[in-house]
C-alpha cells in the first residue's frame, strides 16, 4: 500500500494579483484535476518577481497565469518566462476574452482558458499539461 506522503505530486504555480482568482483556480483544480495525474501541490504567487524566482529555483512543474493580472499581465510574464527560464514548465494562461487567443499565442502559452473561469475546462486543460510534463520528465 502506498503511503500518502510518498505519492507523487506536481507543483502547480498559480499567478494572479487577485486573491479571488487564485481561489477560483484552487477550487477548480482541487487535490488533482483528473484521476490519472498526480496530486497537486499549489504554489501561489501575487507578483511577477515571485513567479520568476520560483521558476528560476525549479519550484514549479506546471503554471497557471492570470492574463488580466496587474501590473504585470500573465501573457507578458509567460513570454518572459519562456524566453528566460531554461526548460520553462508548461503554462496555461487565463485570458479576459476569447478574442485574446491571438495574444496568448504570442505569449507562447501552452494552453488557454477564458474568464470567467470554467472549472471543468480549467481542470481538463491543466490535466493535459500535467500529462505532457510528466511524459517529458520521464523521457529525460
Amino acid at each position: 500500500m502506498e503511503n500518502a506522503a510518498d505519492a507523487p505530486r506536481m507543483r502547480v504555480l498559480v499567478y494572479s494579483d487577485k486573491a479571488h482568482v487564485r481561489e477560483q483556480v484552487r477550487a477548480a483544480i482541487g487535490r488533482r484535476p483528473a484521476a490519472d495525474v498526480p496530486k497537486v501541490e499549489l504554489v501561489e504567487c501575487a507578483t511577477s518577481a515571485a513567479v520568476l524566482k520560483r521558476l528560476d529555483d525549479g519550484a514549479a512543474d506546471v503554471c497557471v497565469f492570470d492574463g488580466e493580472a496587474a501590473p504585470t499581465g500573465g501573457m507578458g510574464l509567460c513570454r518572459q518566462a519562456k524566453d528566460e527560464i531554461y526548460r520553462c514548465p508548461p503554462v496555461l494562461v487565463l485570458i479576459g476574452r476569447r478574442d485574446d487567443g491571438w495574444l496568448a499565442a504570442w505569449s507562447r502559452a501552452d494552453a488557454v482558458v477564458s474568464h470567467p473561469i470554467d472549472p471543468v475546462a480549467l481542470a481538463e486543460s491543466l490535466a493535459g499539461l500535467m500529462r505532457s510534463r510528466a511524459d517529458g520528465l520521464a523521457a529525460r
